[in-house]
């Protein structure tokens, strides 16, 4: 396929497939993997992210055809903990990424994205004037209430967010269960991010790590869907102790994300934060996305950038 354009959108995917200990191919155009069950179909062209656990192995004609196929590929850790490195997405323009930058590197641009996202999350339209550690101050009680109202409604006991990296089992059930929520909505995250070609690095609250975007984007939607989720993971373990609950959880997210169609909402969300225009998305992507595959364009400091693409040769004997 020559066109990146005729791809499936980011939006029309499924969510996301988690996988350890198994071999994924490519086969019959598709990929499959192989583990100690036998063989698993995986629907590549319809998934929007797959998240390669401990254990798993790759082939390069897979990775082709899953990038080929618009599905991002994020190597995790146990249970999806932890992401350790990322695929290409789907787009080669870097309009939104610019727009990111722009809007990063101004204190005051960076603090009004900073309100917009506080009211996407809260509904809550806060003063122009409240300093960021106010904000974080009403953030924080708003997510403890959150904490709490679900332990209340789920009839699981909370104790508060507690749980160690280096010892995953020593937390009690409902913050493991926090833990995996988390770090599948993370690897959703991640996955539009890197998709629709902004930066995972540019935060707007967290900063200094390269996943700083991952975090601001993935609270978006934590008090609305993985909160609820984890608590509810949690509750059917207190009643049933056989259950594994980090499956339990990701089987759980899986299903709130598509209900909620999460991929969609989270590039569209983005693209409401920096306030991006469909149409320069849609000019840019038909020009860096096409059949042609230009480099981009040329930039010049006195006037707009001139298209680019120049193949310059040896000189002329």
């Amino acid at each position: 396929m020559n066109d990146l354009r005729a791809l499936p959108k980011l939006r029309d995917s499924l969510s996301f497939v988690y996988l350890e200990h198994a071999r994924i191919e490519r086969k019959d155009g598709a990929l499959a993997a192989f583990d100690v069950n036998g063989e698993t179909h995986l629907p590549v062209a319809a998934l929007g992210v797959l998240l390669l656990g401990p254990g798993t192995a790759i082939t390069q004609e897979a990775v082709r055809t899953a990038v080929d196929s618009g599905c991002s590929l994020i190597w995790t850790g146990e249970n999806g903990v932890r992401v350790y490195a990322q695929g290409l997405g789907e787009t080669r323009s870097a309009v939104r990424l610019l727009r990111q930058a722009h809007l990063h590197a101004r204190a005051d641009a960076r603090m009004a994205v900073v309100l917009k996202m506080y009211e996407k999350r809260f509904g809550e339209k806060l003063a122009n004037d409240l300093s960021i550690e106010q904000i974080r101050g009403k953030e924080g009680v708003r997510v403890r209430s959150a904490y709490a109202s679900a332990g209340r409604e789920t009839g699981v006991s909370w104790e508060g967010r507690n749980y160690d990296r280096g010892d995953w089992y020593a937390a009690d059930p409902v913050n493991r269960a926090l833990s995996a929520a988390a770090a599948c909505l993370y690897g959703i995250c991640h996955c539009a991010i890197i998709s629709a070609g902004y930066s995972t690095a540019l935060g707007f609250i967290h900063t200094g790590k390269l996943l700083s975007f991952v975090y601001d984007v993935a609270d978006l939607y934590r008090v609305e869907l993985t909160i609820p989720v984890a608590f509810e993971a949690a509750a059917a373990h207190g009643r049933d102790g056989q259950l594994d609950i980090e499956r339990q959880t990701r089987l759980r997210c899986r299903d709130i994300f598509k209900k909620h169609d999460l991929l969609d909402r989270v590039v569209r969300d983005i693209d409401d934060l920096m306030s991006v225009e469909s149409k320069d998305v849609e000019r840019a992507h038909a020009y860096v996305d096409g059949p042609d595959d230009p480099p981009g364009w040329i930039w010049d400091p006195s006037a707009v950038p001139l298209d680019g693409g120049v193949n310059h040769g040896p000189d002329p004997a």
